[in-house]
Order: structure tokens, then C-alpha cells, then sequence
């Protein structure tokens, strides 16, 4: 008979290691003890957790382990951008992504062994889908992170200041595992990361969004990429269930819940000839009228296979413009790490036996 699999330790949070402990038999206090050797001292095995009797370790080495992703290949791009092929448990591979600004860090991180939503103009789409990250192997991806550029950034108190879950995947379609991560990534015992900057994405799963009211208070990005439901079905196939005005719903109650200082991040890739026209403007900026948000323009990142195109600058300022006049805060995404596959649509990873699982996350996904 085969032994039960273990937990993966790294995806504790504060309240689920005191229930453990409390399975054990053990005081809650260690809990604080536990966390701080996962995610400031970085250990990697239990008996280096000193401050901790040698029972209570024996016993966390019976039923958890702790499995930081396996650092595949790293590379870094021309512009400093890093990007990190990790192992999933599933023996396939996910990419992560730092991108390094003047005033900070901002680390991209994957949710999902490829992703099921097939959107037209996202490499990670095209993989297919595999599985589910734990959420120790997603909160595992920061920490590989904040221990390789320790060094980096020495005029820094910490190189990663803000987490995106923008890599591969859709977050909302594994919230049991996002959730904890993310907490973990904004407890001062984890990462101590600001919910302003930790940001979840969604390509527009509302009963996902709806579910977040209710659990946590990071950032919210939407990935629109079109101002109206004809574009949008072709682009982003989710769509189809959840509508624009369904999705701007479920946003705007969101939104409530963030107070009045903070707002929705709406991206939008600009496609040549697709999206990209002064009516698409106009009709977006109608569309998003009155709604507390900010707006990233993203210029598209070309992938072999896409039939897409990048618009030119011109085009591009003269939308971000329009949306300017219209009273819209609007920024274009400066496009990074696209001579190593690493900007925005551009992850892929390599998934492994994707056709099994494809099929019922379409069916969730309602694509």
C-alpha cells in the first residue's frame, strides 16, 4: 500500500499551520516560528529549524515536506528582465518573469500548468492545459525569486515589491490554491508584500471575481482587450458565458470593496486592424465610463502562429490619447523581455499531457 502523499508545506498559511499543529498536538505559537524559516530564512529542510523541538520536527517530516519549484533554465534579456523555467510537480515546466524598474521589482508569477481559455493572442493558450499549481508552488515561485536576486539589489530593502499573477494560467480558475498563496505573499510572516501590489488577473471568470469579494482584498486586473462583446469573442472565448456588461459588474462590486483610493486595472492588448481603431476607443471609452478603473495599453507581443501584428507607436499614442481626452487614466505597458519570449502573451513553458484535462476546464471555463 502506498503511503499517503505529503503535504507541501510552503502553501501553509498562519491559520492552516495552527490547524496542523493542533492535529499534532502541538501549541499554536510555532506557527509563527514555522513561517519565518520558510519565508525569511528560506530553509529547506526541518531539521535546520532550530528554535523548534526535535519532536514537533520529526512530526512535520511524517506529513509535509517542503518542495521549492526546481530551477530548470534562467535567462535574462538585453534589458534586465528575467525570466525562469521552473518544474511543476506534474513534470511539466512554467515560466516566471522579474522585470526590474528604477523604483521596483515586479514579478510575474504562473497560476496554472498552461491554461484551458484559449485566447486567440496568448502564446500560454496555445500549450493547452495540463493542471492546477499548489499553492506552494505558487508562493514557491516568489521565494525562488527573492533568494536569487538577494544580491541584485543591494540599495534595495527588497528586490520583489510587487507579485502580478499574470503568467500562465487563469488565477480565478484555481482560487482554492491562489487564495492561500497570495495571502501568504501579503502576511509580514510570509512577504510582507502590499495588497496594492499584489494583483490578481482574470480573463473574466465573474463567479471567480464574485468569490474574491468575499476573501481578500489584493489588486484586480481584467484582461479586456475589446470594447465590445463581437470583438471580444473572438479574442478572449470566455466571453461567450460572462458578457462585458456581466463581467464590469462583477468588477464594480468588487471595486466597492476596495475603498475609494484604489481601482480596477483593465488591460487591453492593442491587435493591428483588430481593436486598435479610433471607433474601438471611442466605444471603450464610453464602455468604461464612470467606472473607478485605470487602463494599461498593451502593444502586442508577437508569437509564431498568432496571425496577429503589433500596431505601430503612432497608432498606439493616438489611442492612449483618445482615451486621455475622455478622462481616463491610460498608460502603455512598455513592452520587456521579448528577445527571450519573456513580455506579456508570450509564456509558454512546455506542457505535458494536456489533452486529458483540457476538456473539463473548457466545460468550467464555459469555452
Amino acid at each position: 500500500m502506498n503511503a499517503p502523499e505529503k503535504l507541501d508545506l510552503l502553501g501553509f498559511t498562519q491559520s492552516q499551520l495552527v490547524a496542523l499543529l493542533e492535529e499534532l498536538g502541538e501549541k499554536p505559537f510555532h506557527a509563527e516560528q514555522i513561517l519565518k524559516w520558510l519565508h525569511h530564512r528560506f530553509v529547506s529542510d526541518f531539521e535546520s529549524m532550530t528554535d523548534i523541538s526535535k519532536t514537533l520536527r520529526v512530526n512535520l517530516a511524517e506529513v509535509t515536506e517542503i518542495h521549492q519549484p526546481e530551477v530548470l533554465q534562467v535567462q535574462t534579456s538585453t534589458d534586465g528582465t528575467r525570466k525562469w523555467l521552473l518544474k511543476a510537480r506534474s513534470s511539466s515546466a512554467i515560466e516566471m518573469v522579474f522585470i526590474p524598474e528604477d523604483t521596483r521589482g515586479t514579478l510575474c508569477v504562473s497560476s496554472q500548468v498552461g491554461c484551458a481559455l484559449d485566447c486567440s493572442f496568448c502564446s500560454t493558450g496555445k500549450q493547452g492545459f495540463n493542471s492546477n499549481l499548489t499553492a506552494g508552488e505558487i508562493v514557491g515561485q516568489v521565494r525562488v525569486a527573492v533568494q536569487a536576486l538577494a544580491t541584485d539589489y543591494p540599495d534595495r530593502d527588497r528586490a520583489v515589491t510587487n507579485v502580478v499573477l499574470m503568467g500562465m494560467g487563469e488565477p480565478l480558475l484555481n482560487l482554492d490554491n491562489v487564495l492561500p498563496a497570495v495571502e501568504l505573499m501579503m502576511d509580514d510572516l510570509g512577504y510582507g508584500i502590499s495588497k496594492r501590489k499584489v494583483t490578481i488577473s482574470t480573463s473574466g471568470v465573474v463567479p471567480g471575481i464574485e468569490r474574491l469579494t468575499e476573501t481578500t482584498d489584493a489588486s484586480l486586473a481584467i484582461s479586456l482587450h475589446a470594447p465590445n462583446d463581437e470583438i471580444r469573442d473572438q479574442l478572449v472565448p470566455i466571453n461567450r458565458k460572462y458578457p462585458i456588461a456581466v463581467l464590469l459588474d462583477a468588477c464594480r462590486a468588487y471595486a466597492r470593496t476596495l475603498g475609494e483610493k484604489r481601482t480596477v486595472t483593465i488591460e487591453y492588448t492593442l491587435l493591428d486592424g483588430v481593436n486598435d481603431q479610433p471607433e474601438h476607443a471611442a466605444e471603450l471609452a464610453t464602455l468604461l465610463k464612470g467606472f473607478p478603473c485605470k487602463i494599461n495599453l498593451i502593444p502586442f507581443n508577437p508569437f509564431p502562429g498568432s496571425g496577429y501584428k503589433r500596431p505601430g507607436s503612432t497608432a498606439v499614442r493616438a489611442f492612449q490619447n483618445r482615451l486621455i481626452a475622455a478622462g481616463h487614466a491610460t498608460m502603455v505597458r512598455t513592452t520587456r523581455g521579448d528577445d527571450i519570449d519573456a513580455a506579456c502573451g508570450q509564456l509558454k513553458g512546455n506542457v505535458e499531457d494536456k489533452t486529458r484535462r483540457q476538456a473539463k476546464y473548457r466545460k468550467i471555463a464555459g469555452g
